[in-house]
């Protein structure tokens, strides 16, 4: 895969303490026919995934199942390669820390010292923030998505990244104030690499961490149209079978890594024998993040640290077009799963966890699986439950949020049941919890991240008629105008050359529809002047009043 330099040495001793050798993997046979189960449905004909899984740094079992290519009939074996989606942040974090250990940069540096493309938010955001997720840099795929092209619908280049970044007049937040997950950050961290190494990112990471490493099947795509051999071609179920479903664009650095299952056990084997770096190399990485408050979050530098089960696992979930991935190291007992799949349907992190359950084995056996109470289950009263349903929206962003009545009592809007604590506090199954007074509520995150509502009318639309809302709307930051146009006795929204995107009426002033969140804003006469959208990653991106001619370029 590569030419041999003096790393070879160094590279082949770790192919061999993780089991390079296919026929040298001696799995346990009951455990291998268990995990056989777990991937089942994907067969000869469908797409699937492959699994690896290592002990004490050895791997003891790579396999792969269904169809990598549905065409030509080719199987998933355990070379196969496939892309890792988010899980390639953790080896875009690693390159960053190993030019800090040079001295060639600080993570706690602003990013416009390298990057001056992006524009000065007034708040220092460094490149840490950047990598803990906490910069509130808007992820530019959702921008991208507003203006009509999502992420695979165009060959975006990183040269895509900086020009979107470079026309953002906000951010979602302060850096370090809040958690908002950004492709953004990992892309220009991947651009920084590459201006302060002098290499382009692809290279550095090659000679840098995959060849120290023994990782010979691994690269990012930084090139869509190159030939890959070995490659699983990435699928989407449809009514009629499978279609395909593949990253056709070149940014990488937040996704992006062509890799194996075997290639990924060499990469968490260094986590306990660091080859690259050292052990406090590692523990710089796996450090979870702080706001700048100091309370603690669960992401490190490219990596989630959670508990699973009682068990420390240091892992990453991945997503890209039709490709889905996990990769979970458990310190304790030293136990690593990576499973790669090439159809959307394949729930990489439900296997990963299944299969990691028949390595642990004791480890987890019997560990809880919900949140424990702590004395007997609250019963809401018919009065509790009347008052806290109806719709809020946050005092801060205008979001809504709906909590509405349940055969058990009551839940969000399009969400799972809440669990009362008492009549005034409220736990959701993702560990949020929800405080409620008269008129209002509290939303507090598992970090303590606390976001404020407060009780609102839904909307009535006779005092306002739709035709306030009529108009062209331009957004110079996403370079898209919508039409706002009255359709069957409602609004929708209009995107050249043939989206309507229909809007559902919520608060006054505020709609949703496919495209997010929307609120209207008005001047002092009452005029209508602007709308915004806010999505999960994009938090009020503005669109002012205009016409097509002050249409920014293409």
């Amino acid at each position: 895969m590569f030419n041999c330099r003096p790393l070879c040495a160094a590279s082949i001793a770790v192919a061999l303490a993780v089991g390079a050798s296919v026929s040298g993997r001696q799995a346990d046979p009951a455990i291998a026919a268990n995990v056989d189960r777990i991937f089942a449905r994907w067969t000869d004909t469908s797409p699937g995934c492959a699994v690896g899984v290592s002990q004490n740094g050895r791997s003891v079992l790579e396999k792969g199942y269904g169809l990598a290519d549905l065409e030509r009939g080719v199987k998933n074996e355990a070379g196969t390669i496939f892309e890792a989606g988010s899980v390639s942040k953790q080896f875009t974090a690693a390159a960053v820390l190993l030019l800090a250990r040079e001295g060639k940069l600080s993570l706690d540096d602003p990013v416009r010292q390298y990057v001056p493309e992006l524009p000065d938010y007034g708040a220092p955001l460094t490149i840490r923030h950047m990598l803990t997720h906490t910069s509130g840099l808007r992820d530019w795929g959702s921008v991208a998505g507003i203006a009509g092209w999502p992420r695979t619908t165009r060959v975006h280049t990183h040269a895509h990244v900086l020009d979107i970044a470079s026309r953002q007049r906000a951010l979602n937040f302060p850096p370090g104030t809040r958690y908002s997950y950004s492709n953004t950050g990992y892309n220009l961290a991947a651009i920084i690499v590459s201006r302060v190494s002098g290499q382009s990112f692809a290279e550095f990471s090659r000679a840098r961490i995959f060849e120290p490493l023994g990782m010979t099947s691994t690269s990012w795509r930084d090139d869509h149209t190159r030939v890959v051999r070995g490659r699983a071609i990435a699928y989407s179920a449809a009514s009629n079978g499978y279609r395909l479903n593949m990253p056709f664009e070149n940014v990488h650095g937040n996704g992006g890594l062509l890799t194996t299952v075997g290639d990924l056990l060499r990469w968490t084997a260094n986590f306990a024998r660091p080859t690259l770096g050292d052990l406090s190399f590692v523990r710089d990485q796996q450090e979870p993040g702080r706001f700048t408050d100091g309370r603690q979050h669960d992401y490190a530098l490219g990596l989630r640290i959670t508990d699973y089960k009682g068990v420390r696992e240091v892992g990453h979930s991945g997503s890209t077009a039709g490709y889905r991935a996990y990769l979970a190291d458990y310190p304790d007992p030293r136990v690593s799963v990576a499973v790669l799949c090439n159809v959307s349907s394949g729930n990489a992190g439900q296997y990963a966890h299944a299969v990691a359950d028949l390595y642990l084995g004791s480890a987890v056996a019997g560990a809880p699986q919900a949140r424990p109470s702590s004395g007997p289950r609250y019963v809401l009263t018919t009065a509790e439950i009347d008052s806290m349903a109806g719709l809020y929206r946050n005092t801060e962003t205008g979001e809504p949020m709906r909590i509405v009545k349940d055969a058990s009592g009551v839940r969000i809007e399009g969400g799972a049941g809440l669990q009362p604590e008492s009549g005034t506090r409220l736990v959701a199954p993702n560990g949020r919890t929800i405080e409620v007074s008269p008129g209002r509520l509290r939303l507090i995150d598992r970090f303590g991240s606390v976001e404020p509502y407060e009780r609102v009318a839904d909307a009535d639309l006779k005092p306002r008629p739709l035709s306030d809302y009529v108009g062209t709307f331009v957004s110079e930051e996403a370079e898209v105008v919508y039409r706002v146009e009255i359709q069957e006795d409602g609004l929708v929204l209009k995107r050249r050359p043939d989206t309507t995107i229909r809007l559902r009426p919520l608060y006054a002033d505020a709609f949703q529809g496919g495209i997010g969140f929307m609120r209207f804003h008005r001047d002092e006469s009452g005029k209508v002047t602007a709308f915004s959208i806010s999505q999960d990653r994009v938090w009020d991106l503005r669109f002012e009043v205009g016409s097509l001619k002050s249409e920014v370029r293409k």
